[in-house]
């Protein structure tokens, strides 16, 4: 049974795994980010590597970072989180461990673990969307990820969906990102509160009338616990998830969308929105197949487990 180590690297902890070529997680490790000193990052990875494998007979490793990534030379152009810039990578830690890196982006990396282990599993052309603060994604193209000329493909929380709308993190405006993410969540569910609707009474006990402190997490748990308001702001991203999705759909044609992050655990208070805005949005709805939806199966494990299929992969998708 071969076996790697999947890493999976934050900007404020990395999380690594011991991963069969089954998917199967066998030990874990996780430890705070420096997101300030890259050179420090590197070690710690390189730590935890050297722990898992003096337990276990590990093959590989597999390394998933947010960022523009040239996985061919094993370096990452950007990182958004933590300041590495234009900085060799995979190299440092194969060096330290003395084992083979491959280094990918992180959504691309989850993606991966979804397509081969999770729910797109028995089809071979997927994207998958991670609805947390951000909105990310990454796109399965008959068996093999879409990177792009540069590394830096399957961007899609920066589609332009609303042109002159709100200013997204990246600095542009009108990002699906801004709509479709749990950031515009807090954002729409801070406003209500502090408008002071009536409507808003159970987001305005969850953060004891301060709206600045309102959380994404405080929103889910209302909408599951049934609050009408909360419910519908799940909704309102839900909804824009779905036309993003049809604007993608446009281009890539996929066999299914695989959403994942942590606006997902909504679970169908998100998915039917979404479903149904992207029949709406679709164009020649009615006649063409539609593209399945469906929530991710991993969680949060998605990236290290990708990560680790992606090292033991050969050739490499």
């Amino acid at each position: 049974m071969s076996l790697a180590v999947g890493v999976d690297v934050g900007g404020t902890k990395i999380a690594a795994a011991v991963v069969d070529e089954s998917g199967t997680i066998l030990q874990r490790d996780r430890r705070p980010s420096s997101a300030q000193d890259p050179d420090a990052i590197i070690d710690t990875v390189a730590s935890m590597v050297a722990d898992l494998a003096r337990a276990h007979p590990v093959e590989a490793v597999g390394l998933a970072c947010a960022g523009f990534v040239d996985h061919v030379g094993g370096r990452i152009r950007f990182a958004p989180n933590i300041s590495w810039r234009d900085m060799p990578v995979a190299e440092p830690v194969s060096q330290q461990v003395g084992l083979p890196v491959t280094l990918e982006n992180d959504a691309n990396a989850a993606a991966w673990g979804e397509f081969v282990f999770g729910p797109a599993r028995d089809v071979s052309d997927m994207v998958f969307v991670t609805v947390g603060t951000g909105l990310g994604g990454g796109v399965v193209i008959q068996g093999r990820l879409l990177r792009g000329a540069y590394g830096i493909g399957a961007e899609i929380g920066h589609i332009c969906v609303v042109p002159d709308g709100h200013r997204c993190g990246c600095g542009n405006r009108g990002c699906w990102e801004a709509y479709g993410s749990g950031t515009a969540l807090v954002r729409e569910a801070r406003d209500l509160v502090a408008s002071g609707s009536p409507r808003a009474q159970a987001l305005r006990e969850a953060c004891a009338g301060h709206a600045e402190q309102l959380t994404g997490p405080d929103v889910s748990a209302a909408a599951a616990n049934g609050d009408a308001a909360s419910i519908e702001l799940v909704a309102d991203v839900g909804r824009w998830l779905g036309i993003g999705a049809a604007d993608v759909a446009a281009i890539l044609d996929p066999e299914m969308f695989v959403i994942g992050g942590g606006v997902a655990d909504t679970g169908n208070l998100l998915l039917e929105p979404a479903v149904t805005a992207y029949r709406r949005q679709l164009t020649g709805r009615g006649h063409r197949p539609e593209a399945a939806f469906t929530l991710a199966g991993l969680g949060n494990d998605a990236g290290v487990i990708g990560a680790a299929a992606l090292a033991l992969a050969s050739p490499y998708p």
